[in-house]
């Protein structure tokens, strides 16, 4: 099956869009520590709900449970039915074949409790997303398309509730690779999607501190 390959072009860093920047053609880092807390940077893209409405709550928020302090870029939004999918989308990261990772801390949630990873995201309705739910002790790939959830893979794993967990994805052309906490998942070929922005989800009524994201481009 043909893949085809699409490369990103990396602007200059954007107003918020932080922080430890080594090589903008190949690498950022966000730690979110340097953008004024309580609001979000221009750069970061809340998605929208079906009815219209913002896809949660996202904030900058200074805390003691940074995972690098001081801050977190975090979903506060603790009310949701099972099919609130809460998002966020970073402009400027438009990309093809990356290694992108992001750490998370479940803070809260009764119908779901953890966090989500999405890339090659085309816009709110439709991109890859790798899901972390404690409530079901499942990590799930999906792909989005019009905002419908497809099963790509899933794995039951124990899965902590305490403490921060990293996410991270490798994907060059079809070929995904999934990780949690540096133990590899599961590998699987999809070519929905060829290129996109990053992102990060919650869904239902999970409150989620995301830190130190991390995306490089790869050859």
């Amino acid at each position: 099956m043909a893949v085809t390959c699409v490369g990103a072009v990396w602007p200059d860093i954007l107003p918020g869009a932080e922080e430890a920047e080594t090589d903008p053609r190949h690498q950022r880092q966000w730690t979110f520590d340097s953008s004024s807390p309580g609001i979000l940077p221009g750069s970061y893209v809340i998605g929208t709900l079906f009815d219209g409405r913002p896809a949660g709550e996202w904030k900058i928020l200074i805390t003691d449970r940074a995972k690098s302090p001081s801050q977190v870029l975090a979903q506060i939004q603790p009310k949701g039915t099972d099919q609130t999918h809460k998002l966020l989308l970073i402009e400027g990261t438009e990309s093809a074949n990356i290694d992108v990772e992001v750490s998370y801390l479940a803070v809260s949630g009764k119908a779901d409790f953890g966090g989500g990873l999405l890339w090659r995201a085309k816009d709110d309705r439709n991109y890859y997303l790798l899901r972390a739910s404690l409530v079901e002790q499942k990590i799930r790939l999906y792909r989005v398309v019009n905002g419908v959830q497809q099963n790509v893979k899933q794995i039951d794993r124990p899965l902590p509730a305490t403490g921060w967990h990293k996410l991270r994805i490798t994907q060059r052309g079809c070929e995904i690779k999934a990780i949690f906490d540096e133990t590899v998942l599961f590998r699987v070929c999809d070519n929905t999607y060829t290129s996109g922005r990053i992102g990060l989800w919650t869904q239902a009524d999970a409150v989620t501190y995301f830190d130190d994201l991390l995306l490089k481009m790869l050859e």
